[in-house]
């Protein structure tokens, strides 16, 4: 459904949130390890999140990447997907073919509608503070 770095962005991002919420920056090392990322492949997916205004990058000795406190509360996961994989995802064949619309449709066109529509609206209500909460309790993914 999602690009690899997509995947990898959500991750990070969330990280930072984490971090950040707790009055902390995190370093790029910190972050590929803790969302089991290659180095290079999480700095590339940061500079896009940052572009985006998603993630701040701080230098110097006490920089890192950070969240400001108040956007981790209305950051939504749409945010992420955008800024890596545009907007794709809401209109990709369920099968990944190219020509599949309404008048020509793929066997699971009608069905794959609802699963994309339920998915967009996940992504557009879930922030960034929902994702940390997770965190907090032990439901997710990353290695703390």
């Amino acid at each position: 459904m999602f690009s690899k770095a997509c995947e990898y962005g959500i991750r990070a991002a969330t990280y930072i949130a984490l971090r950040s919420l707790e009055g902390k920056r995190t370093s790029l090392k910190d972050i590929a390890k803790e969302t089991d990322s290659p180095v290079a492949f999480t700095a590339k997916i940061l500079q896009q999140l940052s572009k985006n205004k998603i993630v701040e990058s701080v230098k110097g000795a006490s920089g890192g990447f950070e969240i400001q406190k108040r956007n981790v509360h209305t950051i939504k996961l749409s945010q992420i997907v955008y800024a890596i994989d545009g907007d794709k995802v809401y209109h990709g064949c369920g099968l990944g073919l190219r020509e599949c619309n309404g008048a020509k449709p793929c066997p699971v066109h009608d069905k794959f509608i609802g699963i994309r529509d339920g998915l967009k609206n996940m992504l557009e209500t879930t922030t960034l503070l929902e994702m940390t909460r997770g965190l907090e309790v032990g439901l997710t993914y990353l290695k703390r």
